[in-house]
């Protein structure tokens, strides 16, 4: 018995040499058990949209095939000897066929260095002056080396006294990841649900939640006493635990399958959420994320998500 998929390979920025068409056809039509049934390549160009980081231009084939020899994680297992990201510039996604049907989808995606470009605690601690010390435990929180709720804390306690005013500031200064707001067009415009889960502050994902119209947002409080930050947060800590939740919450009450749903991550506190949703995608992730993620994203579009879904 086969099992339909769809091959969708992605440029990589980091590749030196893009493979031709003729030559990822080849590559795939040496491995056993896989039949391609149709493909095409294209040519996406780069994305300069306001609000947006700058994109650079990449290349997908998308083909349709049958995989003769077991289910979808077997077919990625073969075409993970490859070695597309070395041997082709590409990555080499296999994708169950039924996720580029018409059935409502469930879009889930973290937020800072995903959504965004930016880590917004980051940011802040800059303004604190603790920007550098911040951002270290940042980056060893998001490559699981720091438990993410104690980090969070850790690193919300420098912000004690900062200017309330200063949450705008930093907000008015964050550029979407490039393709972002064609990613959220596209999945709303087909009538699915978008929505976003953030280790990050709802003081800053809320208007820019609002801008791409999402579905669902859901971040962390910061706490603010007369104008100030007082270095805490308030209410549930958004940990990898309420991210995984969020994204089942959210498909039920969106009645949407579990077999429709995606999720989109870079860090380490996204792993319980890539490992829920039907195709979980590492988007320039860390390596934790890397390790267990269905999809793999390497180049600075975000809008590429949506070949997996096939819009």
């Amino acid at each position: 018995m086969s099992t339909s998929v769809n091959i969708v390979a992605i440029s990589r920025a980091d590749a030196p040499l893009i493979a031709t068409e003729e030559q990822l056809v080849a590559a795939l039509q040496a491995v056993e058990g896989l039949e391609l049934e149709s493909g095409l390549l294209m040519e996406v160009p780069a994305s300069r949209v306001e609000r947006e980081a700058e994109g650079p231009a990449y290349s997908v084939y998308i083909a349709a095939a049958s995989w003769e020899r077991g289910g979808v994680e077997d077919a990625r297992g073969a075409l993970g000897l490859l070695d597309g990201a070395r041997s082709l510039g590409f990555d080499l996604n296999v994708v169950p066929a039924e996720l580029a049907n018409d059935e409502k989808k469930l879009l889930i995606m973290d937020v800072d260095s995903t959504l965004i470009r930016q880590e917004v605690i980051d940011e802040l601690a800059a303004a604190a002056g603790r920007g550098a010390e911040v951002a270290e435990v940042t980056e060893r929180a998001m490559r699981g080396e720091l438990d993410f709720e104690a980090s969070l804390r850790e690193r919300v306690a420098a912000l004690a006294g900062l200017e309330e005013s200063v949450i705008d500031e930093v907000a008015s200064k964050v550029l979407y990841s490039p393709g972002a707001t064609k990613l959220v067009e596209v999945f709303l415009a087909a009538g699915h649900e978008v929505c976003v889960v953030s280790g990050g502050f709802v003081q800053v994902l809320s208007p820019l939640a609002g801008y791409l119209n999402l579905s669902k947002a859901r971040a962390n409080v910061l706490d603010v006493i007369e104008g100030k930050l007082t270095g805490k947060v308030t209410g549930e800590v958004i940990t990898g635990e309420v991210k995984k939740e969020s994204l089942k919450e959210w498909a039920k009450e969106f009645d949407i399958k579990s077999s429709q749903t995606i999720a989109v991550g870079d860090g380490a506190n996204d792993v319980l959420m890539i490992l829920e949703a039907e195709l979980g995608v590492a988007f320039n992730a860390k390596t934790a994320l890397l390790e267990v993620a269905d999809a793999q994203i390497n180049t600075l579009r975000l809008d590429a998500v949506r070949h997996f879904a096939g819009l």
